[in-house]
């Protein structure tokens, strides 16, 4: 029980935080032995996290019906990760990246990345400039975020912030962008599940959703509240610091 609470609550908050999911669940699973963290509960935590962002930004979603293009924007900005990550996963490259070195690294280039977009001079451009020039640099830069390390909350936002798009605008685009990418990582470990024959949702499985919801929905809305009054600074610190010591204990 205590393993589905931290694994939800790493889930919840990191997914959407520019600090990387992949590998904060990669590394505490890692360093602390956990034994439920299955196909199943990657799921779980994936779905929770997928619904929050639905629920939170369902008027949003509702307009695309009025706003066409920048649906089928956001759509055609997620292309570039989806295609990419199915290659990596089916030539089996994806365990070549969960390197604990690697994470180190990219845990601190890519949050010295951050703060160099952070710093970008506005143009006060807010969502309704997401640009198919916008879309394809976003879509483009989200590739690296299959590295675990890098995060694709942090790549994202680092992507729209160089476009000189507005901090609470930045993170709006990420989050949108997260719905198709999420949904596709949610329906793809759902079939990997159906081909092992292993359909059966267990009741921690189930508390895994609730959980990895309610941790996604809290940490969307107050992070969205942070950023129209702070920087990323306290992001990149808490980056190189992680990374620093990741690295310490990669090497050591």
């Amino acid at each position: 029980m205590i393993e589905i609470l931290i694994l939800s609550l790493v889930q919840g908050f990191t997914e959407f935080l520019p600090v990387s999911s992949s590998a904060h669940l990669i590394l505490i699973s890692k360093y602390l032995n956990f034994q439920n963290h299955n196909l199943s509960l990657d799921i779980s935590l994936h779905i929770g996290s997928f619904l929050a962002v639905i629920v939170y930004f369902a008027e949003d979603i509702l307009n695309f019906i009025k706003n066409k293009k920048l649906f089928f924007r956001i759509i055609f900005s997620s292309f570039p990760v989806m295609v990419v990550g199915y290659f990596l996963i089916k030539f089996e490259l994806v365990e070549y990246l969960r390197n604990i070195k690697v994470i180190g690294w990219t845990t601190i280039i890519f949050g010295m990345l951050l703060y160099i977009g952070d710093k970008f001079q506005v143009d006060k451009k807010n969502i309704r400039d997401f640009s198919l020039k916008s879309a394809i640099f976003i879509g483009l830069a989200q590739v690296f975020s299959l590295v675990p390390g890098v995060s694709r909350s942090g790549i994202t936002i680092t992507a729209a912030r160089m476009l000189k798009f507005k901090r609470y605008d930045s993170a709006k685009i990420s989050f949108l962008l997260s719905i198709p990418t999420l949904g596709v990582i949610t329906l793809f470990g759902l079939k990997n599940l159906f081909n092992t024959g292993n359909l059966d949702f267990s009741f921690l499985d189930i508390l895994s959703v609730v959980l990895s919801f309610f941790f996604s929905y809290i940490t969307i809305k107050y992070f969205l509240k942070y950023i129209q009054k702070f920087s990323l600074t306290i992001f990149v610190i808490y980056r190189i610091i992680l990374g620093l010591i990741i690295l310490f204990m990669a090497y050591l």
